[in-house]
């Protein structure tokens, strides 16, 4: 019997514990801040585990880490290398989804010493992306082309029938993340060009991205594109970008969030009975809130009528409604993803969509390039998972799985960019309908 510990209970963590608890020979523990939480994923199966553990609780988690067989962290991002150090010092595997950091890349010999695997970036994005996408970068080599250009495109968003919101977005992960990651700086090379986009210009990046399906959305890039040349093996390639979609007209709302200063992380602690109104006032420096549309308007350098102002009116930022987190320390940030959270939300029965896209042009001698597609869009199932929660949960329990089964051997820290992960973890996602359909034109 094989034993998986899961840190986390979270919003994507559903379809992953479900997975693993349909294993015969496996065994799950479920540790979360919220012991209620876990008890919801376990549901009573015999062969699961809930438990409480506090961030603070190290030894016990420590303690947690050595008597099971994988960790599959789906903690905060900072925690991965902590708990990646316990893996290595007691011999045990590690799966998470998120970016590889500098510290965990620190890892690898150690890793490699004690026998183990630690495999980050087996979600959607990062996961499911970099999977696709060498499955075709491999293939040209083989047939003896050479990828000239590539782009990738990856965004969850709110299904056509449940974008009914101004801002043509609903959250099914936490609106901190999704505004934290609108703060990255990116890189990218464009016919052979470096370009590099400060984090506050982030935002004024972007271009139509046609969807076959789903219509037009917009694309803006993803932190750093170009440190994927060598794990994708394309040094010599003239375009290289990784990006994120959404509806159009976010990225215009978003760069003037981003002017007003509403993303900033200073502490501030706001007093009690402050209106959103009174809060956004002091962003334009207004002694008082009236007439503040036309005002946020002027210091952002906009028509009184523009949609942007109409997405800020419909959040509530010019109205009376009370301010959350007042009378404790919080930071602006914590302000916005509150009142995105509770305004922005999916409702009952809606459903979400993920949408992932690469495009290629591959060049073959004596002949003309081909240009190479490769689309996944999936939906969340109604009263059941979100999208979100499939596509980023499933390809680590997948790999889960396949490690512990002696399927994927290899040791060290890694993403999933080799064909004997690749391989497998995308075969079993198509038996769940989760997969990627390619064209070739030329």
């Amino acid at each position: 019997m094989k034993s998986v510990l899961v840190l986390g209970a979270g919003l994507v963590s559903r379809p992953l514990v479900r997975y693993l608890l349909d294993q015969p020979d496996f065994r799950v523990t479920v540790a979360s801040r919220t012991v209620s939480k876990a008890e919801a994923l376990i549901a009573g199966h015999p062969r699961g585990t809930a438990l409480q553990l506090l961030a603070n609780e190290t030894a016990k988690l420590e303690q947690l880490v050595s008597t099971h067989d994988l960790a599959i962290s789906l903690l905060p991002a900072p925690l991965h290398p902590v708990v990646a150090e316990m893996c290595v010092s007691h011999r045990k595997h590690m799966v998470t989804t998120s970016y590889v950091s500098p510290k965990m890349r620190t890892l690898d010999d150690a890793a490699r010493s004690a026998g183990i695997m630690l495999l980050n970036e087996i979600g959607v994005d990062p996961g499911i992306d970099h999977m696709s996408a060498m499955r075709v970068i491999h293939d040209v080599k083989q047939r003896g082309g050479t990828i000239v250009s590539f782009k990738s495109y990856c965004g969850g968003l709110p299904a056509p029938e449940a974008n009914d919101n101004p801002w043509g977005y609903k959250f099914s992960w936490s609106p901190r993340a999704v505004c934290t990651a609108g703060k990255n700086s990116a890189r990218f090379r464009d016919s052979g060009k470096l370009v590099e986009i400060p984090g506050p210009e982030l935002f004024a990046c972007h271009h139509p991205v046609p969807v076959a399906g789903i219509g037009e959305l917009e694309g803006y890039p993803n932190r750093d594109s170009l440190i994927y040349l060598e794990l994708y093996g394309l040094e010599g390639i003239e375009t290289m970008f990784r990006g994120t979609l959404r509806y159009p007209g976010w990225c215009a709302c978003l760069k003037k969030v981003v002017d007003l200063g509403l993303l900033e992380e200073t502490p501030v602690t706001y007093p009690p009975g402050m209106t959103f109104a009174k809060w956004t006032a002091g962003f334009v420096k207004a002694k008082s809130p009236d007439d503040l549309r036309q005002r946020v308007a002027a210091h952002l350098g906009l028509d009184a009528s523009d949609n942007v102002l109409e997405r800020l009116e419909w959040l509530g930022l010019f109205s009376n409604d009370p301010l959350p987190l007042t009378g404790q320390q919080t930071t602006p940030l914590d302000v916005l993803a509150a009142r995105m959270e509770a305004k922005m939300s999916y409702r009952k029965g809606e459903r979400d969509m993920i949408v992932l896209l690469h495009r290629f042009v591959a060049r073959f001698p004596g002949r003309p390039d081909e240009r190479i597609s490769s689309t996944l869009i999936d939906f969340g199932q109604p009263e059941g998972d979100s999208s979100m929660a499939r596509t980023v949960s499933l390809p680590a329990a997948v790999a889960t799985k396949l490690i512990l089964t002696g399927q994927i051997r290899d040791t060290g820290v890694h993403i999933p960019v080799k064909p004997e992960i690749y391989n497998p973890v995308l075969d079993e996602l198509a038996t769940m309908n989760i997969r990627c359909e390619e064209k070739t034109e030329g």
